[in-house]
Parts: C-alpha cells; structure tokens; sequence
C-alpha cells in the first residue's frame, strides 16, 4: 500500500510560509441535585456528590496565586458572533462530500460571560461539590463520550466556557462546581471524582472517558488516572500544578497565612491598582510575586476592573488560602502517582505562563507517561480554557484523541472540520497559494479539459492516484482547492509517522501534522484503504510514496511504484472510479543539491539517516526494488524564486460492474499499467503546456494581480 509519504516533512516546511508562527491543537440514574438560578445549566443527575460532606479541616500549605489562576498573560477577546455555515455530511456512511447548509450563528463566549454565569452559580451557593451539564453543550452527536471537568482553584467550573458549544457537539460535557465556603479536602474530591468515573464505566465499559483539568484540576486528574489503570480514561490536561514545587508564587502562601488579617490584601483591592502605575505595586513585602500576578493578567482590563466584586466572592482570601493549601497537597500527590498512570494524555503548556513553568514540566511529564503527547501554545498564558488563541475540541481532534470505542477508528471516528476551521487551516498557507498561484485542470466525460475541478466526479467512492511532489508541495494548495471548489474533504492515505513514533528523536514533532489529521488523512493500511472506499469516500493514495516525495537529483516527475499492482482490486471491490493525476512546479520552486546518494557517503549524514528512519514505522519492507527504499531522510535543496503549480486530473477509470474481471491478477495489472501510463501522460501535458503560460514566473503575476487585484484569478496556457 502506498502512502502520502510528503507529509514526513511538509508541516516544518511550511512552518516558514505560515502566516500564524504560534506554536501549536453517561447518565446516572439517581435523583437530581437542584442548582438555583442557574438557568444556562442543567443538573447532573447523581447521588455520588452527597456522599461527601463539606469539610472544614485545613490542609497542608500549597501556592498559586488566584489572580493569576482565574486570568493569566491572556488573549481575551469581546463578546461576538460570527456565522457558521451548516455542513450537511454525507460522513462516514456516504462518503466525504459537504453541502453547505443554512447559515447557523454561533456566539462566542468571552471573561465577562465567564463572571456573568459564575455569579449565578455562587448564588445561594451550598451544599457540597457537584456536576452540572451547560445547557449549551446539550446537542451532540450520537455514542458521544464523557468528558468531565475538573476546575482550577477558582472552583466554579466555568474554565471551559468558551468551548462549551463546541465541545457539545463531539461530548457529553459535564462540569464541577466547587462552592465558595465548601471545604472538601484533596482526598475527597478525588474519591467524588474516582466514583463518578467507574459509576460512567460499569454503565459503558467499551466507551472512553475524558478528563479534562486545569492547573489544580489536572492533578486531581492525574491521581484518578493513576488510581484506575483498567479503566480507560483520556487525560486533557491544561498547564498542570504538578511543578507547584517551582512556582515563584509560593512565598504568597506563608505571608497571607501569617498576615493579620487586618493586613490581608484583598482580589480587587490587588486588580484596582492595575488602573495606576502596576510598577509601583508594593504591599507588605509581597512586592515582587504580586507585579508577577499583575502581570499575568488578561489584556481585557476593563472585563476584570468591572467584576471586581464577583472575583472577591468567587475567591475571598480565606477560600484562597484554602486552594492554594490544598493545591500544594493534590500537586504532591499526582506526582507520587506518576508512574503508575497508564492513560492516554494530551498536555497543553503555556509559553507565558508565569505562574508556573508549564513548558518545561510539559516535558518531564512525557517522560514519566507513556501515551502522552504536548501541544504548546507560545502566545498564551496559564489561564489557556479562557483565552483566545486555543478551540480545544479543533485540538483534541487534530491530536487524534477523539474517539467513541476502545480503540481509535480513523474513518468511523473521523469528524468532518467545519468550515470555520477550514478557513483557519488554509489560512496558515495562503502565502505558499499566493506564491505558487496554482492552476487545476479536469477532464469532463467527453474528453474536454477545462480548467477548475468540474470534471472531477462527485459521488464516491473515487480514488485519485498520482505523482508525488518533492517533499509533498503540492498537498495543501490541491486539498484547500477541493473544498472550496467542490466540497470535497481529500482522505489522504499518509504514512505512519505522522501519527505515532517509534521513539522520541529528529523527526518532527507530531503537531507539525494536526492539520492534516484535521482534513481527514489516515495511516495507510489495507484496512483504512477498505473502509474509506467501503464508505463511498473521495481517496488519496501516491503508489509511489516516501520514495517518490524525497526523490533524488534528476528524479523530477519520474514515477516509482511497485512492480505490482496494490489499489486495482479493492478500488473494484466498491465500483470506485479511479482519477489518474498529474502535479509539476517543484523545479520551478526549488532544486534538489544534497540528496540521499550524497547523504549516505557522509558518515555524520549516514547516522543521522539511520536515526531517523529508526524512529519511522517501516513501509513495504517486504518488497525490493527502488520502492522499498524509503529511508527517512531530508533532502538538501535550494530555494528558487516562486513559479506555478499546475495539477491535471484526467479521465476517470471507471471499475463499477467489472469487480468480477478485476480479480483476475492478469486483468487487475493491465488497469494498473493503464492508471500508471495515464500519469505519466498527465504529467508530460502538464510539463509541456506550462512552457507557453505567460504568467509562469511570479513577476508577471504580480502585475497582473496589482492591475486586476490580488484575489482576482491569474490566466494560464490556452487549454
């Protein structure tokens, strides 16, 4: 089987053109516990929560600062609504084509909406900790997993206010509140936490289910993890408390526990002194850790200045007294833990987080977790739930970490991107389709060739097969075309290594391919190959893979598939119509001067191959030939001044009612051999009309979109 071996680099590469450098991404059967005035949520039905009384004894000290813990160095924005076009999918049992529907308004939520409904929450606030459901996360798609939240030391359980929607949609949400005078201890609330997550399983023991925590949250996450191996649990976990123990915010601790309380520095009386000179901040000695909290603070100065009084009843000092004790206590015991947890984890770090140092412990933690992955947010700071900058239900699935069964199923599992996110993702290489101004072609059912994708065929299942562009260029301009155009996701059947490692090592971070994931690519097995076709999707499969997109020197447009055939019969199997495509512009783009021959003569290169391809799943090491050289490695090539990508799609192979013929082998390698030489012809087209395009070179483009305007569409060679 081959794969889209072009993504084993194309997400770094790219990393230079894109125009955003940030770094990346149940129900219980049992009487309801009421919340009052609280109309935006609804009840969890469980008894769990009454088992625990509220307590009153003290815990051991802990630190963090709750101004830092609720804001953070953040990216808040304003309230706003933006418009969401509908997609009606045919999905996994029709394939991968989207209409657009009626245009749905989505409101984004922002820090005052968070201050808004946590007033409602702590209103009349008793009783002991306890789930509610956000009536706005009431919509979800069928066999939906749970997803539990688990709050920072603020406790209202509001962290996830501006994914509820979205998260809703894939999730069964549920969230917990911890009153403001409620003094349940660490233990307890792992105990609560602990009995919900088995009460979930015995009721869907073959469902995950997610466990979502921010700072204080993510401890108490990990140590329920750690305490039910068997069961299994997926940890989404935000800047973690587990590094308490580095925090320069411990010395708050001590001097509010020893301050008289005559002295103690209040929430809002700390957040009115932002509206002066925040440099002249110096209370009682806490100087210093308290700029750092100030500085932590969201950009959206106004939406804290007016919730001032909501931010001293969501914390008075002696409840942060208390979470801060206890955050010192869960910190300890998560890390105790460490090695016994067995779940399947996502950490989401901070680069300006300034409460703790999230990026490095993002790091330590990887070391001790065995199934867990980072995904890093330079721009953001600790409160990462709260800020712009992060869709957690876009990065969890970019992750693929979204999954409904025990096990991860590529295809049935696979949630189409909205095209909100679309937008998003193709935004990040409008600069490499403004550089390359592609052009694509199609051939209608009468043999014309027009430009556009017009004679690509709409209902599935079709299985496009072509050539491989060095390093895999080609792949975004033609994947964001076919959506655009025709509404088509491409499921790109990609090489392993853009889904797991081996090991930790040279190849690029596996959040370098979340956006591929995102528009549906799959690691290419036999299995994949058959239930996307089986499916009635629209297939993208290079028979020439690795070898082909890390080609050598003079290897330009030359095909290297296997000897014998590998698609013919199955695309048979399913009446899939097979498109042969053509794709040339590399030369024009860059020039191969360091290849895989050169490499391999040089010891220092030679090892740096034999790392790399060590930590690669290994493709086709059954077979001989050129095909099955597919070592790992990163060609040295010589940028040019930006020509034109021409792709040409030519006349379906059509395989519908011949399933009974194609199973012969004789008969299945005449089709394989006709696909070949119809690429091969594509690509010689291609190579020979670009010859007469005036607009080949970016100079005369440029001109032409400064005369006409930069969205209008560049001509091309008469067709």
């Amino acid at each position: 089987m081959a794969a889209t071996g072009a993504c084993v680099f194309h997400g770094v590469l790219f990393s230079a053109f894109r125009r955003d450098r940030t770094s990346f991404n149940g129900t219980f059967k049992s009487s309801p516990i009421a919340i009052h005035n609280a109309p935006r949520f609804a009840a969890v039905p469980t008894t769990s929560m009454d088992q625990v009384a509220s307590s009153s004894s003290p815990e051991e000290t802990a630190s963090t600062s709750s101004v830092g813990d609720l804001f953070g160095n953040a990216r808040f924005d304003k309230t706003y609504k933006y418009a969401t076009t509908a997609i009606v999918g045919v999905g996994a049992e029709n394939g991968t084509r989207f209409n657009s529907g009626s245009e749905d308004t989505e409101v984004r939520r922002s820090l005052n909406d968070y201050f808004e409904q946590s007033v409602e929450l702590i209103r009349s606030d008793n009783g002991p900790p306890r789930w509610f459901s956000p009536l706005e996360s009431g919509s979800r798609i069928d066999n939906s997993p749970l997803l539990l939240f688990l709050p920072g030391i603020d406790g209202v359980g509001l962290g996830l206010i501006k994914h509820h929607q979205r998260l809703g949609k894939i999730f069964d949400v549920w969230c917990l509140h911890i009153p403001v005078r409620d003094r349940t201890p660490f233990t307890e609330l792992l105990k609560l936490v602990e009995k919900t997550v088995k009460d979930e399983h015995r009721r869907s023991p073959k469902k995950p289910i997610y466990v979502a925590g921010e700072s204080l949250g993510a401890c108490l996450a990990l140590s329920v993890a750690a305490r039910n191996p068997h069961i299994d649990i997926i940890l989404i976990l935000s800047n973690p408390a587990t590094s308490f123990s580095k925090s320069p915010l411990q010395p708050v601790v001590s001097l509010l526990e020893f301050m008289p309380e005559s002295l103690q520095v209040s929430l809002p009386y700390i957040l009115n002194l932002l509206k002066g000179d925040a440099s002249r901040l110096s209370l009682a000695g806490v100087g210093d850790i308290l700029q750092r909290i100030v500085s932590e603070l969201s950009q959206d100065l106004g939406a804290v200045s007016s919730n001032l009084s909501v931010l001293a009843d969501i914390l008075p000092v002696e409840t942060l007294i208390w979470k801060l004790n206890m955050l010192k206590s869960a910190s300890a015991d998560s890390n105790s833990r460490l090695h016994a947890i067995k779940a399947q984890t996502l950490i989401l770090c901070s680069g300006r987080d300034q409460l703790l140092p999230s990026m490095e412990e993002g790091g330590r933690l990887r070391q001790f977790l065995p199934k867990c992955e980072i995904r890093r947010f330079s721009n953001n700071g600790h409160f990462l739930f709260l800020e712009d900058g992060l869709d957690l239900a876009t990065t969890i699935r970019g992750a693929s970490f979204y999954r409904r069964s025990q096990y991860l199923d590529y295809v049935s599992d696979f949630i189409p991107p909205s095209p909100a996110e679309v937008r998003k993702i193709f935004e990040e290489f409008s600069l490499v389709n403004f550089a390359t101004s592609p052009v694509l072609l199609s051939t209608l059912e009468d043999g014309r060739i027009v430009r556009g994708l017009a004679g690509i065929p709409e209902e599935g299942p079709v299985l496009f097969v072509g050539y491989h562009m060095l390093l895999g260029l080609e792949l975004a301009p033609m994947v964001g075309q076919f959506f655009t155009e025709k509404n088509i996701i491409l499921r790109g059947m990609a090489h392993p290594l853009m889904f797991i490692k081996m090991k930790e090592g040279r190849l690029p971070d596996l959040a370098s391919y979340d956006s591929f994931r995102m528009m549906g690519a799959v690691p290419v097995t036999a299995k994949n190959f058959y239930k996307l076709l089986s499916t009635k999707s629209h297939v993208l499969l290079y028979p020439g893979g690795m070898r082909e997109a890390l080609h050598r020197k003079g290897e330009a447009y030359k095909l290297f598939w296997p000897e014998q055939s590998e698609f013919i019969r199955m695309a048979a199997r399913f009446g899939a119509k097979i498109v042969p495509f053509g794709v040339v512009g590399e030369d024009d783009i860059s020039e191969v001067v360091f290849d895989y021959e050169d490499q391999m003569k040089i010891p220092l290169f030679k090892k740096q191959i034999e790392e790399l391809t060590s930590e690669a799943v290994r493709l086709r090491a059954h077979m001989n030939g050129e095909v099955a050289n597919q070592d790992v490695h990163f060609p040295g090539i010589i940028p040019k001044l930006p020509g034109r990508f021409y792709y040409y799609f030519g006349k379906p192979f059509e395989t519908e009612g011949r399933k009974e013929e194609l199973r012969n082998r004789e008969k299945a390698h005449e089709l394989y051999l006709q696909v070949k030489g119809e690429v091969e012809n594509c690509l010689a087209y291609l190579t020979n009309k670009r010859e007469s395009d005036p607009y080949r070179q970016l100079w005369p483009r440029l001109a032409y979109q400064a005369k006409h305007g930069f969205t209008a569409e560049v001509p091309t060679f008469e067709i």
